[in-house]
């Protein structure tokens, strides 16, 4: 049997907002039974539609044999829906706040909060989430939600996180959850300053703190890692830096190997808010791929604190910036032409 895979990194252009759109397959492209095909986020309804087109083209199939919502934001679970709808699909996996109601209700303020309310405010509050879980049932998808231990059928794609107990504990603080008891408001992020200053940087000089904070559903992220061919690929993604502190605890404790990988997701298209050091330290990458918008603030994503962190520690850095990019082995395509790698950049944003 042939041992080929191919990762597609789609862009999603939506002004400067980034979004994910993954497609990938693996196995022997011979023939369509001997391989799997993937999708992980499906960015805006465009990027949705894109990524139908690319796997029809691509990957001489118009069925998916597992799609994954990481999360619930528009970005990553809008273009999903087009997937659902023109695509056949044998399995979902996505997480249903909704159906957590009953474990979640006491940790809130009001205590006229009902399961049935709550789980009413959630299904609202995700309408793309919601929709693909109708969209599923309406096609008669199996729909698994992607917690930690959960593996695709095949054994190659294993749920790192989030566990149930974590994902539980972070539903209150989504932002369209009623206020919770003991948490605090999301942080107003420096998304509307105007002025960024530059500092130095260099090969031994790194800047990059372990306090980048993200929302809670950032943090609900499910990170997935894919064995195939004695090669490990890591999918994050927009996870944050105690979501992955919490990964290292469960692959620790299940004796899953994750030190070393040969390609690495950036989560959150770069953010300085989302990886830290001490996290690159433990999972180091050959290959890390950036979803960037071709329009997004180059002072944010990607961060180039966070690139140069990744490049320092001995990974190739590479970003969409508004193009297909595509990671292969074995399975070359003809007219694709490969790219240049970011450079360690001397100044970094403040």
């Amino acid at each position: 049997m042939n041992k080929q895979i191919q990762i597609d990194f789609l862009p999603v252009d939506s002004g400067e907002k980034s979004g994910d759109a993954i497609a990938f397959r693996y196995g022997d492209f011979s023939d369509r039974r001997l391989y799997q095909v993937v999708i992980i986020d499906g960015g805006t309804k465009d990027s949705g539609n894109r990524l139908v087109e690319h796997i029809n083209e691509f990957f001489d199939t118009n069925h998916v044999d597992l799609v994954v919502c990481t999360h619930p934001d528009g970005d990553h679970a809008s273009g999903l829906r087009q997937v659902l709808n023109q695509c056949s699909v044998g399995e979902l996996w996505i997480h249903k706040p909704w159906e957590h109601s009953e474990h979640v209700r006491d940790l809130f303020h009001d205590g006229r909060i009902t399961d049935n309310s709550l789980s009413e405010r959630l299904q609202k509050g995700y309408t793309y989430a919601h929709q693909l879980c109708e969209i599923a049932n309406e096609k008669g998808i199996a729909v698994r939600e992607p917690f930690a231990g959960r593996k695709s059928d095949d054994g190659a794609i294993t749920v790192l996180g989030p566990t149930i107990d974590y994902y539980r504990e972070l539903i209150p603080e989504f932002a369209r959850s009623p206020q919770a008891k003991d948490t605090l408001f999301e942080k107003a992020f420096s998304a509307f300053e105007s002025v960024v200053n530059w500092i130095k940087e260099g090969l031994h000089i790194e800047t990059l703190g372990e306090d980048g904070e993200t929302s809670a559903e950032n943090r609900s992220s499910a990170v997935l890692l894919l064995e195939f061919d004695g090669r490990k690929y890591l999918f994050t993604g927009d996870a944050g830096i105690d979501s992955f502190k919490k990964v290292i605890a469960f692959c620790d404790q299940e004796y899953i190997d994750i030190s070393e990988v040969h390609f690495m997701q950036v989560p959150h298209h770069g953010s300085k808010r989302n990886i830290s050091p001490s996290i690159l330290n433990k999972i180091r990458s050959e290959i890390a791929y950036v979803s960037v918008s071709k329009d997004a603030d180059p002072a944010k994503h990607p961060s180039k604190k966070v690139t140069n962190a990744y490049t320092r520690r001995g990974s190739k850095v590479y970003t969409t910036s508004g193009n297909i990019m595509t990671h292969l082995r074995n399975a070359p395509r003809t007219g694709w032409s490969s790219v240049a790698s970011l450079p360690l950049y001397e100044e970094v944003e403040e």
